[in-house]
């Protein structure tokens, strides 16, 4: 039976980014999680709330401050976690203003039960996944590559639940592709979203696990462990996109935000932090 890893995306999101890879940003320079950063001014900020995929984490965190400097009266707070909960979500009520899938068919299903903004749904990146091990696990992933995962040693891999997240699906994808899956698939140890996972493998409650590549590129994971990028041609293509929702207390500041992280400044920082850029 696969060991599938239930809890709150609250409570997980804050365990993950208060401790494991979130670590990594107190050695390498990063802030606090932007969600926590307290509004000031009496009131007289304009507020944005991002639902954003946890795959956005270091990359996201590191746009939000650009913004922030620009932009010094708004009150940027973004909550990362799985996609498809985060769409489950909005579908009924949450109140975010911008919404960064990593599956561009979350926020196209919101748009068509008319929940987004008229100005439409906008790719902004193509995810990639990697099998990652800490850096003295026995496991020979340049040798072998994702069939390392058939080792003895791989007695858990940690993957982000493919029922709610993209990057689960994608990992499970490329099981499947590479002919492992039956073989491995009791093993399986399943994230809420691909943060958790992440953590899972880092943290030694799994052996190896198929992350984001941009979550392998953080300064913690990439001190702390070695990968394999699978290749892009053995999972489907993973469009992440986004869109205003209709409720969206600020459109002008959602679309701010949303033009700078599509124009030449934040589409550099995306493929900086691990990410294909659409059109490539």
């Amino acid at each position: 039976m696969n060991a599938i890893v239930k809890g709150s995306l609250v409570v997980g999101t804050l365990l993950i980014l208060g401790a494991g890879i979130a670590a990594g940003l107190r050695g390498g320079g990063g802030s606090a999680s932007p969600e926590a950063t307290p509004s000031s001014g009496a009131g007289r900020k304009q507020v944005l709330t991002i639902a954003a995929a946890s795959d956005l984490k270091f990359a996201l965190d590191e746009w939000v401050q650009e913004f922030r400097a620009k932009n010094p009266d708004a009150d940027v707070r973004v909550t990362y976690g799985s996609s498809g909960n985060f769409s489950a979500q909005i579908a009924n009520g949450a109140p975010f203003d911008l919404f960064l899938s990593a599956d561009v068919s979350y926020p196209r299903t919101l748009a068509e039960q008319g929940l987004v903004h008229e100005s439409g749904v906008f790719l902004y990146a193509v995810g990639r996944i990697v099998v990652w091990v800490p850096k003295d696990s026995a496991l020979p992933l340049e040798q072998l590559g994702m069939k390392a995962l058939l080792e003895p040693a791989a007695k858990r891999i940690a993957i982000a639940n493919p029922q709610h997240a993209p990057y689960g699906r994608a990992a499970e994808a490329a099981m499947k592709s590479q002919g492992i899956y039956d073989t491995v698939k009791d093993r399986l140890v399943l994230g809420e979203n691909i943060a958790q996972t992440a953590q899972f493998v880092q943290s030694g409650s799994a052996d190896v696990g198929i992350i984001a590549l941009a979550l392998a590129l953080a300064p913690a994971m990439k001190e702390q462990g070695r990968y394999w990028e699978v290749p892009i041609d053995a999972y489907p293509r993973m469009e992440q996109g986004g869109a205003i929702l209709a409720r969206a207390r600020d459109v002008e500041l959602a679309k701010r935000f949303r033009d700078g992280l599509l124009g030449e400044d934040g589409r550099a920082l995306l493929k900086r932090h691990g990410f294909f850029l659409p059109g490539q």
